[in-house]
């Protein structure tokens, strides 16, 4: 059994994922009522992914959140896999009203970028949840690309330009949750002293870098990370529909 159920957590249906994404999965006729509901699962998962990362998040585990057996929870899930794509789709929620469209592309489409940055930092696991594989997107992932062509569709670009420009900004929205999973202060104080320990040495062969250092390149700042790298992206995009 355990065999079985360790392979049902590998393999992944994007058929069923799609069909709980979208409310169109099969329903039970026999057997008595459950005691479950999806929508209480991936809640659970969530909390347990919030508290302490996907790693943590297994059919064995949410099952004894909940105070059932492991295989209750089959009854919903074919596996992890299906659960993880339910689990971006309810951690995203439905994207926030839009600013008032009056005050152009360009606010609207900063405030989108803000509201992701948000859902990042609260959700810091849906960068993993959304790696390396792709994605089945549910109705509020959609939602929240639909939000974010829509802020551009009156800038007169291209369909193919408008969602290159949003691949643009949640590109830099996901690297910047990735350096705060991979920030470890204590790390990063030991990878301090070793870099200045090593230009000590050789900071004459690098003269820019050098100068740059003594000059404050690298010291810390309260700067919200996210505003630099998106005003240039906007500035860029500015250019663009000036120039079309």
């Amino acid at each position: 059994m355990a065999a079985s159920r360790a392979s049902k957590e590998k393999k992944r249906d994007p058929r069923a994922s799609l069909a709980l994404l979208w409310g169109e999965q099969d329903q039970p006729r026999r057997g008595p009522k459950p005691s479950l509901t999806a929508e209480r699962i991936v809640a659970c998962a969530v909390e347990l992914a919030d508290a302490e990362g996907l790693d943590a998040v297994s059919m064995q585990r949410v099952a004894a959140v909940l105070g059932v057996t492991t295989m209750a929870l089959y009854r919903y899930f074919p596996g992890k896999a299906e659960l993880v794509d339910l689990m971006v789709d309810a951690a995203l929620g439905v994207p926030v009203e839009a600013v008032d469209p009056s005050e152009g592309w360009r606010a609207g489409l900063a405030d989108w970028a803000r509201q992701c940055w948000a859902l990042y930092r609260r959700h810091p696991w849906i960068l993993t949840a959304t790696a390396m594989r792709r994605q089945l997107m549910g109705p509020n992932q959609l939602a929240w690309l639909d939000a974010a062509l829509a802020t551009l569709a009156p800038t007169g670009l291209p369909a193919a330009q408008q969602h290159d420009t949003v691949l643009l900004v949640i590109g830099h929205i996901r690297n910047l949750a990735q350096q705060l999973v991979d920030r470890d202060e204590e790390g990063d104080q030991e990878w301090n002293r070793l870099s200045a320990d090593v230009l000590e040495r050789h900071g004459h062969r690098y003269p820019a870098l050098t100068a740059a250092i003594a000059a404050g390149a690298f010291a810390p700042t309260t700067a919200d990370p996210l505003t630099f790298g998106l005003d240039r992206i906007l500035d860029g995009t500015t250019l663009l529909i000036t120039r079309s």
